[in-house]
């Protein structure tokens, strides 16, 4: 478990092959097994290990290395992710053993990978020593990882015939309001990561919705993100289907795609108006706006991959788009710090957890079937929520200009500092 990755991987394009097309580029590992429970430490990272606690025992009494995620899996259905990606992507190995079944990464995950640490000085030296520039190795960097992550994944990947071990990498967010040039940038990194288990991200944004059908038609693997409101949610899911039906395919059954809606950022916009309104009713909604909506998308979910539209496509062998749940660390400290897991748990969905969402459900979380219950007490909430003022609608758009722009101050961050990398190191070749 301790080889390198690119030792595993095959063999990639060549250098030249990984420049994007005009318009895209400016727009100490353990496991360590005992009795009780299981141990996972990750090399390199400013947190404490994962305590994976065994949850079942063999049925000839020996002890099994089982967690609580692979409960999820395998008794609910839902896939655990990671929300991390950095180098050595061999740290992801005694998490794959404890039961997470993909990756996801976005711009600020990548910004604080290679910012903090020295894994990618070698390369990004041999990058700006061939001529490229900070934007054209920023990618060869991320590509490697994608390509590296995939190969560790490759396994789930062919275990369940495409239904999971999926990485995702994101185009870049200069393109979030660009139609085509999301497009583009999507084709572009589907080809030169040259994986079958990519998921290439596209924002859920209004001029990207299109792009999103227009990607799926050509036979590429989708993780839209950035939904945070039913109404876009419903829009995504029609993309899907569209995109489905656009491609001409008779076997559509290794297109696929996940809906990553976000979830603990609901949270927090909400409860500051919440508490900006004051009064008790609203006072006692705070920390219910995120799980409401979430169990209303999955509603949703239920309704539209279902019926004559649907059924013609599975014919076809077309995979439902499940719902990723994204976003579910938890931020307030009053609450539950399983909160974003325990309330979501389902058949066919995804949750990507960040760091300590992992680590606290692999220690305490609930794993129980959640997802669709108390259903009527989530649409109350969303509708107490809307007679007090609160814009479904409004809430969704500030969030993802939020998060649009997050992704692109990290992009743009990580790019200077690469290029005053690169410089100095031009200047000390000199």
């Amino acid at each position: 478990m301790t080889g390198t990755v690119s030792k595993l991987a095959a063999p990639r394009p060549a250098a030249g092959a990984l420049l994007p097309p005009a318009g895209v580029r400016s727009a100490a590992l353990a496991f360590a097994p005992s009795p009780r429970r299981v141990s996972v430490s990750i090399a390199g990272r400013s947190r404490s290990p994962i305590i994976a606690m065994a949850s079942a025992k063999g049925g000839n009494g020996a002890p099994t290395q089982k967690t609580r995620l692979h409960d999820l899996y395998e008794l609910q259905g839902l896939s655990p992710w990671y929300d991390n990606l950095c180098r050595p992507v061999t740290d992801l190995l005694p998490l794959i053993a404890s039961g997470v079944r993909g990756v996801t990464s976005n711009p600020t995950i990548f910004q604080k990978a290679i910012s903090s640490s020295s894994a990618y000085d070698d390369q990004f030296k041999q990058l700006i020593s061939a001529g490229k520039d900070a934007e054209s190795a920023y990618w060869e960097l991320v590509i490697k990882d994608i390509q590296d992550a995939c190969k560790l994944f490759e396994p789930i990947y062919n275990e369940t015939d495409g239904a999971d071990g999926y990485v995702s990498v994101e185009v870049s967010p200069r393109l979030a309001n660009d139609t085509q040039g999301t497009v583009e940038a999507a084709k572009w990194l589907h080809k030169v990561v040259n994986r079958p288990n990519v998921y290439i991200k596209i924002p859920a944004t209004a001029e990207c919705v299109p792009s999103i059908r227009e990607v799926i038609s050509n036979g590429i693997s989708v993780n839209v993100t950035l939904i945070f409101s039913i109404a876009r949610y419903e829009a995504v899911i029609d993309a899907y289907l569209d995109g489905l039906e656009a491609s001409g395919l008779s076997d559509l059954s290794r297109v696929t795609s996940v809906a990553s809606f976000f979830v603990s950022r609901v949270d927090s916009l909400v409860d500051k108006m919440l508490e900006k309104i004051g009064t008790p009713e609203a006072l006692a909604l705070r920390g219910k706006a995120a799980v409401a909506q979430a169990k209303l998308a999955n509603q949703l979910y239920q309704k539209k991959f279902s019926g004559p539209r649907w059924e013609a496509l599975a014919k076809k062998g077309a995979k439902k788009q499940r719902l990723l749940w994204a976003s579910t660390g938890v931020k307030n400290p009053a609450y539950s710090d399983t909160l974003y897991v325990d309330s979501l748990i389902g058949p066919d969905t995804v949750n990507t957890m960040p760091d300590q969402a992992l680590q606290a459900f692999i220690d305490h979380g609930t794993v129980s079937r959640t997802v669709d219950a108390n259903v009527s007490e989530a649409e109350g909430v969303y509708s107490a929520l809307e007679k007090l003022g609160i814009n479904w609608d409004e809430v969704g758009k500030q969030l993802e200009l939020e998060g649009v722009d997050s992704f692109k101050k990290s992009f743009d961050s990580l790019l200077v500092s690469l290029e005053e990398k690169g410089n100095t190191l031009k200047t000390a070749t000199v």
